[in-house]
């Protein structure tokens, strides 16, 4: 593959996506009324700053709250959320910045601007921002560039225009495990990659211990003297691997803007070392005066007092963020591992010192332009993921036909040397082994086997659970053919509902609460929001009870999962039912029990929805809705 054609083609795909984002954030200001965008929970209406305060770094952080006293609303702002603050919706914003936090009934907003003057009343919008695009934009130029010697080896194992090279290494029996829970596919997977010169991939299928094979390898690198950047598309797969390594007992920095770091790992953001280093007394001095300016400028009375007051805040905070770089990039340096989304390697404080190995966790979930941020800093790199779960969500139609989706992780696997970059886990420490079923044959070539622990583990085994129909069963089918559980239309996006099936799910759930399974144990998935909307009203009363849709699981498990597969119809539609990787999350979150409904007559239209309800129909407890109602 040309690299540079590779480049040049997807630069062309990413500003089809960014035009898809755009026009659709700006469809819906254009469409929707104020209550509308606030009912939808983009928009929080009618807020009043309470008080400005230093955050993390340095941050200004506006405290805001509604200003009728009503409290919030429901809404989808969360850490880490990019949002527009305006006077009104059809004015520029006045500045961006990020959510931090809800509490009670007020919200922290991190502000871009220092020296933004924010009237009486305010509304936050969410929005589409171009930072990402633009890093994104630069890696990809980056790669049309000529380079020598060691990166242009690199490079060309990373485009197939080389065979990837693996020095000699001992035997798995040979190495000493951090881990001695490692299982033997776990041990080869690490070892593997160990060996790599420049490239290696760890598939680790639902429930395989991934990121226990990633820590490990980790681990036995920073043993060896070498320096990590370990990365993840996502703020949260960033913070999970980060709390990892710290109970590892690892040498970590988590860089990223304070407001997206989880709580558990803000004690290692490099804002909170920076704050916590020996010269702390003389920068909470100078933090002291910063809030005490910023306290001047919202109550000063006058143009000129807030300009003055102004003037000092500005003046504090150049002092501030002097003695904050003095100390920083000895922070960094002296890390064993520096942790950064695959967009926030752009950080300048990774430009200096090179990496010996970059290593990105849930790559199968990464746009191949973002892992070309990071892949520059490190001389050699390790990809752990799985393509046969969700890929990168993609808006522009155009752009995910033209192959923004297809990510470097699958791009290599499929190669013809993913034999020898990769290697598969095989033991799976999540699922009955009658609930990974499906998966295993249909996606992994029947290579999966439940771990002896969770072989044939039931909710009966957990304390106060009752036997009953469903907790003694691993696996059910529900089946609505002929029940009249016909799908519809359930917003004005074209999202579907399936109030049928809806019903059924109610009933479930409230036979597992009956069974004294807790409702912290138990989620519904549906592939469609409107379903989850429709479910979220039916099970209001049970907060702990996790409603979503696919994507917002992938990654996580519960004890009891019911999913409602929703498409009913005469024509035979599935819709991305058929996405097979979709349905896979859907069907791999469960540990011990999975109830699947969905109308066989509906899904049989699709081979390989067929093969499933042909596998639930000869391994799972089937039952007709009609028994049901």
């Amino acid at each position: 593959m040309d690299r540079r054609h590779f480049a040049n083609e997807h630069l062309r795909l990413l500003q089809l996506e960014r035009q898809a984002e755009i026009a659709e954030a700006e469809r819906l200001l254009r469409a929707r009324s104020d209550a509308q965008l606030q009912a939808r929970g983009t928009t929080l209406l009618r807020l009043e700053v309470v008080d400005l305060e230093p955050g993390f770094g340095g941050r200004l952080h506006a405290i805001l709250r509604p200003s009728r006293g009503d409290g919030l609303p429901a809404h989808r702002f969360g850490p880490g959320d990019v949002i527009a603050v305006r006077a009104n919706r059809d004015e520029k914003p006045l500045c961006t910045g990020v959510f931090v936090r809800a509490r009670g009934d007020q919200v922290t907003v991190a502000l871009d601007d220092e020296d933004v003057d924010l009237p009486g009343l305010v509304r936050l919008d969410q929005m589409v921002t171009d930072v990402t695009f633009r890093r994104l934009d630069g890696a990809l130029r980056e790669l049309t560039r000529e380079v020598k010697g060691d990166a242009a080896r690199f490079l060309d194992v990373m485009f197939g225009e080389r065979d990837p090279v693996f020095a000699p290494g001992p035997a798995t029996d040979a190495i000493r495990w951090f881990d001695a829970t490692l299982d033997p596919s776990q041990r080869e997977a690490v070892a593997n990659a160990l060996r790599a010169e420049h490239v290696a991939l760890i598939h680790g299928p639902p429930g395989t211990g991934k990121t226990t094979a990633v820590v490990e390898l980790i681990r036995q690198c920073t043993a060896r003297g070498e320096r990590i950047l370990a990365c993840a598309p996502s703020n949260v797969a960033v913070d999970n691997l980060a709390e990892r390594l710290l109970r590892a007992g690892l040498r970590i920095v988590r860089l990223g803007h304070p407001a997206r770091v989880n709580a558990a790992v803000r004690d290692v953001s490099l804002a909170s070392l920076v704050a916590d280093a020996p010269e702390q007394k003389l920068l909470r001095d100078v933090k002291r005066e910063v809030d005490q300016g910023l306290r001047k400028v919202h109550r000063a009375k006058s143009r000129a007092d807030r300009f003055a007051a102004r003037n000092e805040v500005r003046s504090l905070r150049a002092e501030l963020r002097q003695l904050e770089s003095a100390i920083t990039k000895g922070l960094v340096d002296g890390a064993d591992v520096v942790l950064a989304t695959t967009t926030g390697a752009a950080n300048e404080l990774l430009f200096e010192r090179p990496f010996e190995r970059v290593v990105i966790d849930e790559a199968a979930q990464a746009l191949e332009a973002g892992c070309w941020i990071a892949l520059p800093r490190g001389k050699r790199t390790v990809l752990a993921g799985d393509h046969r779960q969700l890929p990168p969500t993609i808006q522009s139609e155009a752009a995910a036909a033209g192959g923004l989706a297809r990510t470097l992780f699958e791009r290599l696997m499929e190669s013809p040397h993913g034999t020898t970059l990769g290697r598969m886990l095989t033991v799976q420490y999540r699922m009955h082994e009658r609930i990974m079923g499906w998966s295993s044959h249909r996606l992994y070539d029947g290579k999966l086997q439940a771990a002896p622990a969770v072989r044939a583990h039931l909710l009966t085994d957990l304390p106060d659970v009752a036997t009953t129909e469903w907790t003694s069963e691993p696996l059910c089918y529900v089946d609505t053919a002929g029940c009249g559980h016909e799908e519809s239309e359930g917003d004005d996006e074209g999202s579907k509902s399936n109030p049928g099936e809806a019903d059924l799910v109610v009933k479930i759930v409230q036979a597992l609460r009956d069974a004294n399974v807790p409702a912290a144990a138990i989620a519904v998935i549906t592939p469609y929001n409107a379903q989850v909307q429709l479910l979220r009203t039916r099970l209001g009363g049970e907060p702990e009870l996790e409603i979503g849709t696919v994507d917002g699981l992938q990654g996580r498990e519960k004890e009891a999962v019911v999913v409602s597969l929703v498409r009913s119809n005469e024509q035979g539609e599935v819709g991305f039912l058929a996405e097979l990787r979709r349905l896979n999350v859907a069907l791999t979150r469960a540990r011990r029990h999975l109830t699947v409904i969905g109308d066989s007559a509906t899904l049989a239209h699709d081979r390989d929805l067929c093969g499933l309800v042909e596998h639930l129909q000869q391994h799972a407890r089937y039952r007709s809705a009609f028994e049901l109602s």
